[in-house]
């Protein structure tokens, strides 16, 4: 199964952009209409893994509080 990996955005199906406002087609996404937002959260997600950065705009649209810590995911290599 595919999942997402990199830089994740919020995306309403029905909608040809991001809840930031990038196009779809413009940015070259690629949309995983399985997958939900609550799985691709690094802290919490099933489908977290290679997730690098969550979007903090899209996260703030989808009901994030301002005062949470952003998430980012460090290689533990030096």
């Amino acid at each position: 199964m595919r999942a997402p990996a990199g830089e994740v955005h919020a995306w309403v199906p029905g909608h040809n952009q991001t809840l930031c406002g990038r196009a779809l087609s413009r940015e070259r996404f690629v949309w995983f209409s399985h997958v939900g937002w609550a799985d691709v959260q690094p802290a919490t997600g099933r489908h977290a893994d290679e997730v690098t950065q969550v979007c903090p705009r899209c996260a703030a649209g989808m009901g994030a509080r301002r005062g949470e810590r952003r998430w980012s995911r460090v290689d533990p290599r030096p």
